[in-house]
């Protein structure tokens, strides 16, 4: 079937485009007084170029879906919710809940101003992306972030399957309940990272912020950096290379090792606390 182009239009009624299938819509408009949403509820095979869209809930379970320069404003409120197989380039999602419940989602060069941004998406590719968010992917499965600049809170609680490459975090109560992550050449900035979380593996970064890692299990640190980090590791089973200085460790459990060029303290007041903590000069 042969694509139906739509150019230079404005809408503002009720699902205006709904279930609309092989369509481009270049430097169109979603705004005005009807003040109408759900412009592309379930379509399949469409593309939006040049896009401004101040309007709720514009892209509900669609299907094959390509966004490139499209402004969501903060008024464009969950924005993507049950949609695969969607690409979004170059654009601003800046309403609450852009992206929720979504599978096979790519983004690239996309700035982000949304709190609970990909609760429950699955499948998500990020690369060179900057985003601001409170509970940031909470709950979200099979995630790659690639050089993604990162502002927030509470960011990746309940995470599972999760590869961080290059990327600077400025997140406190990060990766809590997480599974299966590694984090590789990264700057990790916050208070109380990775409470309770399971096999997540952190590989030449720097990890900044006071009591991070506690309650872990299979934590494992390979070349990391640590600055201001106290209480370290409290009841995590961890084996951690660490190449700078760390203010104080505590409790680490049976089996776990800890090294490290200097340690300020190690805290041992709880039975279990068996841990080996050794100084290993460089």
């Amino acid at each position: 079937m042969s694509e139906k182009t739509i150019e230079n239009r404005t809408f503002d009624e009720e699902r205006a485009l709904y279930g609309e299938r092989d369509l481009l819509v270049r430097n169109c408009r979603f705004d005005g007084p009807a003040d109408g949403e759900s412009a592309f509820k379930e379509c399949e095979r469409v593309r939006v170029e040049g896009a401004f869209m101040n309007l709720r809930y514009p892209f509900w379970h669609d299907h094959g879906l390509e966004l490139r320069d499209v402004e969501m404003t903060e008024l464009c409120r969950a924005a993507l919710w049950y949609s695969e197989g969607v690409t979004i380039e170059d654009s601003r999602l800046h309403g609450i809940k852009a992206l929720r419940e979504c599978s096979d989602v790519r983004m690239r060069g996309c700035d982000v101003v949304s709190p609970e941004f990909g609760w429950s998406t699955r499948r998500l590719v990020m690369e060179g992306c900057r985003a601001e968010s409170e509970y940031f992917l909470m709950r979200a499965s099979d995630v790659l972030l690639t050089e993604v600049s990162l502002r927030g809170k509470y960011s990746f609680q309940y995470v599972e399957n999760l590869t961080i490459e290059r990327c600077e975090l400025d997140t406190k109560d990060a990766l809590w309940h997480a599974r299966h992550v590694i984090v590789r050449d990264s700057v990790v900035r916050g208070e109380y990272l990775g409470w309770y979380s399971e096999d997540v593996t952190f590989v030449n970064c720097r990890i900044e912020g006071t009591q991070p890692l506690c309650y872990c299990k299979g934590l494992t640190l390979v070349g990391c950096e640590m600055v201001g980090c106290d209480l370290a590791f409290e009841r995590s089973q961890v084996t951690a290379e660490v190449t700078t200085p760390i203010e104080s460790v505590k409790n680490p459990l049976a089996g776990s090792r800890v090294t490290a060029p200097a340690v300020g303290e190690v805290i041992r007041d709880i039975e279990g606390a068996t841990g080996v903590v050794e100084l290993v000069r460089a």
